[in-house]
């Protein structure tokens, strides 16, 4: 049997017979110098305690405000910036979001706010406000979003478009708001439309897509934060894009029709037309654009330019489209000329 004295311990670890006789010393010449009237040697923090893990404790070496966000409260307590507490971005049991544990809450966004309050509120330097007229760059608004969303909805953005032409992310986000307009159905066209206006206009024309009816939005084609594709869009072609609703004209088709294969653009225009079908051009003066008239009775609507002097009723009444039917493409054995 092991008859040996227990042995004072540290942590949980058993000491050797040394290291217990100079910490017992140890601790006799602290109480000696106490006694004597000497002050004890001061204790030294490690670096894993000196680190602040809070605005309030990190207020007077960092320049953060002392209380968080109950500091910025004070003064920004209007209901348009209260509505952030019902968003994603002020969940507290969110540990990435700015609200959770250990988080700056407005500061994560906004930068150190302790200067901002001791000079009561006038703009200084490293506040970061954000949307059109603010005092911070375009660029610095941008690195603090992407700070957090480069990796999901932002991985595009240095090629996008809208990143070309210095536009900022709180110009169509409005993240004080419970419910972010450009992120809605109803209300994304407006958002968009308020810069390419001239796609806003085309939706009010009488063939459209149905964008001003809540049915699809902008964001159905296009990827606003990015894209590899010509114009943003979400797939690597216009045709792809098209096709991911129009499937019926996917193909590939035993007969092609080749400006269909080719881009859905040659004859449609896609954000809207006074004509029908969104086209850019109503036949047969569309189809007239490949396709020549001699031998083939498709001169234009006139008696004089037809032969004979005579209309012929099935181009009046629809067109090229009244033999062509299957224009974007045919899987019938006989339907070589687009014809069934």
């Amino acid at each position: 049997m092991n008859l040996q004295p227990m042995r004072p311990t540290l942590s949980g670890r058993r000491l050797p017979a040394w290291a217990a006789v100079a910490l017992v010393l140890l601790l006799a010449g602290t109480g000696a110098a106490v006694d004597a009237g000497q002050a004890p040697a001061p204790v030294v923090a490690s670096a894993a305690t000196s680190v602040a893990t809070s605005p309030a404790a990190s207020s007077a070496n960092s320049g953060y405000s002392a209380n968080g966000a109950d500091t910025c409260l004070i003064c920004h307590n209007d209901p348009d910036l209260l509505g952030l507490f019902r968003t994603p971005h002020a969940r507290p049991s969110d540990p990435r979001g700015p609200f959770g544990h250990g988080g700056l809450q407005c500061e994560a966004c906004h930068g150190p706010g302790g200067a901002h309050v001791r000079i009561h509120g006038r703009q200084p330097a490293g506040i970061v406000d954000f949307g059109p007229g603010a005092h911070a760059a375009v660029a610095r608004q941008n690195e603090m979003c992407l700070g957090c969303h480069r990796g999901d909805a932002a991985h595009d953005w240095g090629a996008s478009a809208h990143a070309a032409n210095d536009v900022g992310c709180a110009d169509c986000h409005q993240l004080h708001l419970p419910r972010d307009p450009v992120q809605q159905v109803a209300t994304q066209t407006e958002v968009c439309g308020k810069c390419h206006q001239g796609e806003r206009a085309d939706l009010l024309k009488p063939s459209h897509h149905p964008l001003i009816e809540g049915k699809m939005t902008c964001t159905s084609c296009h990827s606003p934060h990015g894209s590899t594709a010509h114009a943003s869009l979400v797939a690597d072609t216009v045709n792809q894009t098209c096709t991911t609703c129009h499937a019926e004209f996917r193909g590939p088709f035993l007969w092609e029709h080749q400006p269909v294969t080719e881009d859905c653009d040659n004859c449609h225009q896609p954000h809207g037309t006074a004509l029908p079908a969104l086209l850019k051009s109503r036949p047969p003066f569309l189809c007239q654009q490949c396709h020549e008239t001699l031998g083939h009775p498709s001169m234009p609507n006139t008696p004089a330019g037809l032969a004979g002097a005579t209309p012929s009723p099935f181009l009046l009444g629809g067109s090229c489209l009244n033999c062509h039917s299957q224009v974007h493409g045919s899987n019938n054995p006989s339907g070589s000329a687009l014809m069934r």
